[in-house]
């Protein structure tokens, strides 16, 4: 055999096949290094910080600054309970590893009608918050991506 001849064996095998594969998914899992997974942590406590006491809590609490908007969109008080709910929901599923993925992506669709809401309707001096805080949610849903599919094979799993 020449240099450049590969058995058969080697190159048709099922069990190499899926030991590359792994290799890659295990590669996407772990971060590039220790400080930008600690820097990646620190991002989602922030962001679920802002999200459950800043966002959330005026909403569930019914505070005038929460009220007038939703009465002006003539959403009331139900549509200002289910999206605080909703943003309560995302952050604290954004500290929960199997979920944080699918909660910076939920909570990333949620800015977006935020965004498209007050630039409509509202025309309210926060028009670019929303916007600002898509970045780094989209950062996250990206890095955190293997959590999906684990949550997915889970899912599976069980059905």
């Amino acid at each position: 055999m020449s240099e450049t001849t590969v058995p058969l064996a080697q190159v048709a095998s099922p069990s190499a096949a899926r030991t590359a594969a792994q290799g890659r998914r295990d590669a996407a899992r772990v971060p590039r290094s220790r400080g930008a997974g600690l820097s990646l942590g620190a991002l989602q406590i922030v962001l679920a910080l802002f999200y459950g006491v800043a966002s959330a809590l005026p909403k569930l609490m019914a505070h005038p600054s929460a009220v007038e908007p939703f009465e002006e969109l003539g959403w009331g008080d139900p549509g200002m309970y289910a999206i605080g709910a909703l943003e309560l929901a995302g952050a604290v599923a954004l500290v929960i590893p199997l979920l944080s993925s699918v909660a910076a992506t939920a909570l990333g669709a949620l800015m977006v009608g935020a965004f498209v809401v007050n630039l409509m309707v509202l025309h309210g001096p926060y028009v670019v918050t929303p916007l600002v805080l898509i970045l780094p949610l989209a950062v996250i849903a990206w890095a955190r991506r293997h959590h999906t599919v684990e949550l997915i094979r889970l899912v599976r799993r069980r059905v």
